[in-house]
């Protein structure tokens, strides 16, 4: 039965991805094929483990991997490292699902040999037995994986990466490295990994997109053992700001047409629109041999070159440290030529030396604050590298003792061009602070050549075009094999983000996917565009539901109170006209005043994923943070969807054209849907679905 609803008037209802390895804490549990053995004794309610998401029993996930559909069943590899809840030595963790939604976790598929630990890469079922390791009666499915050789990278070699593959004749249940493995052994580059394999009929041969450094390489096979070099991509089209990773070619058809584009996923770690992890795509056509962007995409994605505005030089740091007042031991050996030993290569720096406090390795800690000046010029630019940790490796502008501008690195020894707008302080007296407060990984900062100018300086600015806006959605992939009378683009990532993956706060086990999407291509106004849409699957899921129509909000309406709904896992649906308003938002928050906030700015164009106040926060400085994403703010109509479940907010906006996902981690369970709005908005239909758990 739908109700309709009058105004509700305000006060009327209650408000309601490979991670620097200094920083792994291990912390055993259940080991190997046990933890399958001993599945009865997990109970999947450990607090803030998802009910409708894939999470392993127990112990460390990452990428999703091998993903593929094979006599009925639709197999999920993962990274996964079987002896404690961070990341380690990888294998391939390994589940099955009839129908996308409730998994059956196997035992272990891939464990490390000789050539190294099993990285990600894919699956394929080599239907015609191109590689001659099955029979036409019985043809193979082929697992196509990264060896990572740890001891070989630790003795200085540049070939650590490799890749092998594996065969099944047992719909998966057990899996022989190749005898003849590597299969492919690349240049000297240590970044070579990911292989996301798929057959190409024009030619009759298999193509590898292979992640290379910061671009991708394209191999071709007949039989999946011997691979041919065929092309590069990317070296000058998207962004670049870390190691480009888990890519996937596909061939998709524009909705609404007879058209056909290629699209290719690239994940990148960090570089993301919101920091650290994340995906872009690209739109274009591949014709067995390279990749050519779509002319209007390649607009969208194509490098603007960096600026630094000539300027009054406060300092350069090429001799010492005779004007700052230094406190600590970081910055004690005064500036440094370059990188200090185990250190890795520090670039991008002005001159012969800089600011480096990587004295005696990220152990060190200290200070050094410049002397006063008052600020006569609008910017202050500057260089700045190493660690990504606000307010504890950080450059800092203290007006009157306190913090009035922060900036720090990337997690990445090369500095980047920073700049701060500083107009409004004109004819302040001001200091500059160098902090490194941080004894754990990256704990250290590199800054040079601090310029008051009268223009702004920028990096190159390197556009991307971004699969998910929120933080939490890394190295997702699609299936192979999906059925030409399905002919959906099923996707899955990995539901966390290298800032802070080995810190969230769980016990046994760490990580989980996202909820499977479908990947759809359409025309918009801006060009070619990947939407994604939640599965239909999931709505076998709903056990309680309610829905109404043309509800008139103004002020704070709890939908949840409304729909007689309280659970932790919850699927909201809403069409909301904004008429009039500037603003308006969807609290999704608990009885303690937690909450993850989501706010449709229309004013800044801004769609906001404000989890500052979401509940557990303190395993990493940036966790608490707000996340952008663009906003149509002409509209006039937004479609919402939302999945919430014990530990994540899964947001589609307009049929997926937008979307953002975020972990968060509430002390106790969101069961409050309050939407607000300062201007009267009406949602001319909503539902609001509680989701059963998937695990018995």
């Amino acid at each position: 039965m739908k109700f309709v609803y009058p105004l509700i008037a305000a006060g009327m209802l209650a408000a309601c991805s490979q991670s620097n390895l200094d920083s792994m804490s291990q912390s055993p549990t259940l080991s190997g094929d046990n933890l399958v053995k001993a599945a009865n004794t997990f109970h999947y309610q450990d607090h803030h483990r998802p009910q409708f998401h894939f999470t392993p029993q127990a112990n460390w996930m990452n990428d999703p991997n091998g993903m593929v559909y094979h006599n009925g069943e639709y197999h999920l590899f993962f990274q996964y490292y079987p002896e404690a809840t961070v990341w380690g030595p990888m294998h391939w963790g390994h589940a099955v699902s009839k129908d996308l939604v409730h998994w059956q976790e196997l035992p272990i598929a891939l464990y490390p040999d000789q050539h190294g630990w099993i990285f990600s890469g894919s699956a394929v079922a080599d239907v015609n037995n191109t590689s001659g390791l099955g029979t036409k009666d019985n043809p193979p499915l082929i697992a196509i994986y990264t060896y990572h050789n740890e001891a070989e990278r630790l003795a200085g070699s540049k070939n650590f990466q490799t890749q092998g593959i594996a065969y099944s004749l047992d719909d998966g249940r057990s899996w022989t490295p190749y005898a003849g493995n590597p299969v492919l052994i690349g240049p000297d580059i240590p970044d070579f990994r990911d292989p996301k394999v798929a057959w190409y009929a024009p030619e009759n041969k298999w193509i590898m997109t292979l992640a290379v450094d910061d671009h991708i390489s394209f191999y071709s096979s007949p039989n999946l053992k011997e691979w041919k070099f065929e092309s590069d991509f990317g070296i000058d089209a998207g962004t670049h700001g870390g190691v480009w990773e888990c890519p996937d070619l596909l061939k998709m058809p524009v909705e609404g047409s007879d058209e056909e584009k290629y699209v290719l996923l690239v994940s990148i770690n960090p570089g993301g629109p919101n920091g650290g992890s994340a995906t872009q795509y690209f739109v274009g056509d591949f014709d067995g041999n390279k990749f050519t962007l779509d002319d209007k995409f390649k607009q969208d994605v194509s490098k603007i070159p960096s600026q630094f505005p000539d300027g009054l030089v406060f300092a350069d740091f090429e001799t010492d440290f005779s004007d700052w007042t230094l406190t600590g031991t970081a910055f004690s050996a005064g500036p440094v030529a370059g990188n200090y030993p185990n250190q890795g290569g520090v670039g991008n720096y002005i001159g012969k030396r800089l600011v480096n406090s990587f004295y005696k390795g990220d152990a060190a800690t200290g200070a050094m604050t410049s002397k006063t000046f008052t600020v006569e010029q609008p910017f202050i630019n500057f260089y700045v590298g190493g660690g990504m940790h606000p307010g504890k490796t950080a450059v800092n502008l203290l007006v009157k003792g306190e913090v009035v501008r922060t900036a720090t690195g990337p997690n990445n020894e090369r500095l980047e061009i920073a700049s701060w707008d500083v107009s409004e302080l004109l004819g302040q007296q001001a200091q500059i602070e160098i902090v490194d407060r941080v004894s754990g990984g990256w704990g250290h900062i590199n800054v040079d050549h601090i310029v008051f100018a009268d223009k702004a300086a920028h990096p190159d600015i390197e556009p991307a075009v971004w699969l998910d806006y929120g933080t939490d959605n890394y190295a997702g992939v699609t299936w192979s094999n999906v059925p030409e009378e399905d002919g959906r683009f099923l996707f899955i990532g990995w539901m966390s983000n290298w800032l802070y993956a080995n810190n969230t706060p769980t016990d046994r086990w760490r990580s989980a996917t996202t909820i499977p999407r479908e990947l759809r291509l359409y025309q918009a106004e801006a060009g070619y565009r990947v939407r994604s849409v939640p599965i239909d699957e999931l709505d076998k899921l709903r056990a309680q539901s309610f829905s109404a129509e043309n509800t008139l909000v103004y002020g704070s309406a709890n939908l949840s109170a409304l729909a007689k709904i309280s659970s932790a896992q919850f699927e909201l649906n809403a069409t909301v006209d904004a008429q009039s308003a500037e603003q308006f938002s969807i609290d999704i928050g608990n009885a303690v005043g937690e909450k993850v906030s989501i706010k449709f700015d229309r004013n800044n164009n801004q769609l906001v994923l404000d989890r500052t106040q979401s509940g557990k926060s303190r395993f990493h400085g940036s966790f608490a943070s707000e996340q952008f994403a663009p906003l149509d703010g002409a509209a006039q109509q937004y479609q919402i969807t939302l999945y919430q479940d014990a530990s994540s907010t899964e947001l589609f906006v307009n049929n997926g054209e937008i979307v953002m996902t975020a972990l968060v981690f509430p002390n106790q369970d969101y069961q409050q849907v309050t939407i607000n709005a300062e201007q009267e908005i009406k949602l001319t239909d909503w539902s609001l679905h509680q989701l059963q758990s998937i695990w018995k």
